[in-house]
């Protein structure tokens, strides 16, 4: 009798359920308690016929990896599953929008009532591997699903349309600055500057909507990292994918039913300068870590890269002032303005255009006059839109200022070379 790995035992019967059964047209209308049923009577039947021998071991931790592997998304599968696809909204078991093209549109699928909406939502929260959860004690949270897309869901008592779950998709195409470009993200000369502003350890703040692709752009831009530097990312809900091998993950962790054992992102910025950083990547700024951040910045820790919401350079500026007066500083408002034009050197504006392209509309230097004691916003990149055709689609260009920023020594202390004629 043939004896066989764990691996090649696992595939047999993966196979099997596959070839053999009927497993991929029920498995999405399966609870947990028949799902492992349905596999364990498949791998008597398997052992029955080709005198395959399993341990008990050997088919609990099968069963175990089976169930964990596979998703019941219901009549959200094809969905998740259209590439075109980049946001899901489901408003009740009735009503599930879409996004596509950056437009949102009605899907035609529903599900059969609230309580199979709500068994989806708790295959894809375990799924997740995830310790969070969701009921009516708990009614809202958010999780990242295995390929990085973000979901949210939020339940009754709290909405009041039953279960309301959003899934924001993870892009696997756009991996990147060429496949930006071909999507008109940015242009070449942009694509330059960019790499040579990250290889250059600018600290950079990314800004825009919700849905604008400021992470996607992110995680693009950080793959230019140097492969040598440690680093460090630190998020409410795990987005990043960087492509280096030596990251470290940090995530912070709601409160328990109890209202402790809060881990907030200040609380792991903090932790994380102790680790020894080179980088510090941070998921979304929008409390008192900015303060932590301009202080680290100060004492060396140069190379940040930041997410901060805003509709402009200008209201991103604003909202880190904000930001700093609500931490309780004892500085004027000029003189928080001035350590944040110190410690930021770029500001990076991603918009969705009326023609569903995600375009970088602004490339900001954030400048600070020491003697006069003021900051200014100047843009070094522009997206000027001059009409829109029959089409619907945006035409425009970008405008290029040529005058040297005010962090132009960083590139000549880092023998970063830009092309000839890039500032004058």
């Amino acid at each position: 009798m043939p004896t066989y790995e764990h691996d090649e035992i696992k595939a047999r019967i993966h196979h099997y359920l596959i070839s053999k059964t009927n497993f991929l047209e029920v498995k999405d209308s399966m609870q947990g308690d028949q799902m492992r049923a349905f596999v364990d009577n498949a791998i008597n039947r398997l052992c029955e016929e080709t005198k395959l021998t399993v341990t008990l071991e050997e088919r609990f931790s099968i069963l175990r990896e089976l169930a964990a592997s596979i998703v019941s998304l219901g009549p959200l599968r094809s969905l998740v599953e259209d590439q075109t696809i980049t946001e899901i909204m489901v408003n009740g078991a009735k009503s599930v929008y879409v996004q596509r093209a950056g437009r949102i549109e009605k899907a035609d699928v529903t599900f059969p009532d609230n309580a199979n909406l709500m068994h989806t939502i708790q295959k894809i929260l375990a799924a997740s591997g995830s310790s969070r959860r969701v009921d009516e004690s708990s009614p809202y949270v958010d999780f990242s699903m295995d390929d990085g897309s973000r979901v949210n869901v939020i339940l009754p008592p709290c909405s009041l349309m039953g279960p309301v779950m959003t899934i924001r998709k993870f892009s696997r195409e756009l991996t990147t600055l060429d496949d930006l470009m071909g999507q008109k993200t940015l242009n070449k000369q942009m694509t330059a500057f960019l790499v040579a502003a990250i290889k250059a350890k600018l600290n950079i703040v990314f800004c825009g909507s919700t849905g604008s692709g400021k992470t996607t752009l992110l995680n693009v831009l950080s793959s230019h990292i140097p492969g040598h530097e440690r680093i460090i990312t630190i998020e409410d809900t795990s987005e990043l994918r960087l492509m280096q091998d030596h990251v470290v993950s940090l995530q912070a962790k709601p409160a328990n039913m109890e209202g402790k054992g809060e881990v907030t992102i200040r609380d792991l910025f903090v932790n994380s300068l102790r680790m020894r950083p080179d980088r510090i990547l941070i998921g979304e700024v929008r409390g008192h870590e900015i303060l932590d951040l301009v202080q680290s910045i100060a004492s060396g820790h140069s190379g940040s890269l930041a997410i901060v919401h805003a509709d402009s350079p200008e209201e991103c500026f604003n909202r880190m002032i904000t930001m700093m007066l609500m931490s309780g500083i004892r500085l004027s408002g000029e003189q928080i303005q001035q350590q944040l034009a110190t410690s930021i050197d770029l500001i990076v504006y991603v918009e969705l255009y009326m023609d569903g392209i995600r375009r970088i509309a602004n490339i900001t230097d954030l400048r600070c006059n020491k003697e006069a004691g003021t900051s200014s916003l100047a843009d070094i990149f522009t997206f000027k839109q001059e009409r829109i055709d029959t089409d619907g689609k945006v035409v425009g260009d970008w405008v290029v200022n040529k005058q040297k920023p005010s962090f132009y020594d960083k590139f000549v202390k880092r023998n970063i070379q830009l092309p000839e004629g890039f500032f004058v």
